[in-house]
């Protein structure tokens, strides 16, 4: 039959469309596979728009902090800055996701210590701004933003070290509590609360994770509790903050200027806020706009739905940081990857809580988005830590020998199938090895019967005895398994002539 063809109104025959070609489906599936990335794309994906709008929003709110740093002759100087940081921040990313995040699990106790000196010296030589020494090389690098980092990388190693001697109190709660404590109170000494709250409660939540009891975690937090009370009676500056927060909750008046400047930049924005760039509470009213108070700019430029685009983009931010700590392949990358998470999102919390009058005024930067080349650095660090995670994860596991050996202990179908055609091979082999063996004993017994027996021929001499054993043997066509079981001194047919003595031996002897 003929393919159909189809006319049109005036008669013309169009031509039939031409088949469409089969697809190797297995080969579009390595297509696939070798194109697909070996990462969280999804993760480097928030990371990226958060990082852009942090950049966008640097450029917008150091205007008036660009012409005062540079003596009113440029709007761009912190905005190049944080470029630069981003760069810097993007290179370590990369080489942190290219590297076996292994590694770091070796190189844990160094770093520790390197970043522990490392506090003590900027206690002692570090550049005083502000009433406090946070900051070396006049103020480019900040270690406390370093150990957070760093304190994730090792807590997560000695925690999966521990396994179930967390539970101990010699192995669990009192180091737990040295190591925490020692870096926690080396922050508070610089001071920087705010630090030394978000190392706390992310090595909190990683012991959680990691196993640790409800008594243990009432312990500690009893003692952070007291630590926390300690402090705010000590510092006075800490007291101060404290009382006009009280104070705050119940006229919004009485609250400090940042407080105040921020909550008129909401009312500002309202839903949609006032523009890009148009913001006035940057101009002077809002203290530090383009670093802890970049999320009030945000709301008073982009609105309440800004500020609802950048918490939504943290809250991807960590549900794809924990799929990749539910997917690792050993205790420490689940610690490591949930421990980064858990910093970041705890970062965004209390600056977003600062800025809305929730909790007392801290200094903490807003994670990906504020000014500062030690916090984008740190935090863009992290992230390539969760994208080595996931790399390893991503790739097929290799089997140990271990695991080799259960598998070829274990019965399987083609294995037994070899094995039992070996052992018939081996079983015919002996088989005609036997009937070999019993025709070289018949004919040694022949020729013993024939030198008593034989006579002498016409000519005078002797028949040849080997001859006349070939001839008078016939092959054994019986199966082997009448040779397995066969009497031959009963069998009348045998060469031999046993039985009733009328073999073929017996009648060529008596021919």
């Amino acid at each position: 039959m003929s393919e159909p063809h189809f006319i049109d109104d005036i008669g013309v025959m169009a031509p039939t469309a031409p088949p469409i070609p089969n697809i190797d489906e297995r080969r579009a599936a390595q297509r696939r596979r070798m194109f697909a990335p070996s990462f969280d794309l999804y993760l480097l994906t928030v990371v990226g728009a958060l990082c852009a709008f942090g950049l966008l929003m640097v450029y917008s709110a150091s205007i008036d902090a660009s012409f005062l740093a540079t003596e009113d002759t440029t709007t761009t100087y912190f905005f190049w800055r944080q470029l630069r940081n981003f760069g810097i921040g993007l290179v370590s990313m990369y080489i942190l996701s290219r590297v076996d995040y292994r590694v770091w699990r070796r190189l844990s106790i160094p770093m520790m210590l390197v970043i522990m000196a490392t506090l003590v010296v900027v206690i002692q030589y570090g550049d005083r701004r502000l009433e406090a020494n946070r900051a070396l090389f006049n103020g480019s690098i900040q270690p406390g933003e370093g150990a957070k980092l760093v304190v994730v990388i090792y807590m997560s190693a000695w925690l999966a070290s521990k396994r179930n001697k967390i539970h101990t109190l010699s192995y669990g709660l009192i180091p737990f509590s040295i190591m925490v404590g020692t870096v926690t109170f080396l922050i508070v000494l610089q001071p920087d609360l705010s630090t030394a709250a978000s190392i706390l409660a992310t090595a909190l939540t990683l012991f959680f994770l990691a196993g640790a009891s409800w008594f243990q975690l009432s312990v500690l937090a009893g003692g952070a509790g007291f630590a926390v009370w300690t402090i705010a009676t000590q510092l006075p500056y800490a007291e101060t903050r404290i009382q006009g927060h009280l104070s705050a909750i119940n006229d919004l008046s009485q609250a400090n200027d940042h407080v105040q400047a921020a909550i008129v930049a909401f009312l500002n924005g309202g839903l949609f806020g006032v523009g890009l760039g148009e913001g006035k509470q940057k101009f002077g009213a809002l203290p530090f706009p383009h670093t802890d108070s970049v999320f009030a700019v945000i709301g008073e430029e982009l609105g309440l739905f800004g500020c609802f685009v950048v918490i939504a983009l943290y809250i991807m931010m960590v549900h794809r940081g924990f799929k990749v700590s539910r997917n690792a392949r050993d205790p420490f990358g689940a610690l490591l990857a949930a421990g980064v998470t858990c910093w970041l999102v705890y970062d965004a919390l209390l600056n977003i809580a600062v800025m809305t009058a929730v909790i007392p005024p801290t200094g903490v930067p807003l994670p990906f988005i504020s000014f500062g080349g030690s916090s984008l650095i740190a935090t863009m660090s992290g992230i390539g830590l969760v994208l080595s995670v996931s790399r390893v994860s991503s790739k097929p596991l290799p089997p140990e020998r271990k695991q080799l050996k259960e598998f070829d202990t274990q019965p399987r179908p083609d294995k037994e199938e070899k094995a039992a055609e070996r052992r018939k091979d081996i079983d015919d082999e002996l088989v005609k090895q036997g009937r070999e063996e019993r025709r070289q004993r018949r004919k040694e017994e022949l020729r013993k019967d024939r030198r008593q027996q034989r006579e002498p021929l016409p000519g005078g001499g002797l028949p040849d005895l080997d001859d006349l054993i070939d001839a008078s043997i016939v092959p054994d066509s019986s199966p082997p398994e009448d040779d397995d079981y066969r009497n031959d001194d009963d069998d009348s047919d045998s060469d031999l002539g046993g039985g009733n003595g009328r073999g073929r031996i017996s009648r060529i002897s008596c021919s």
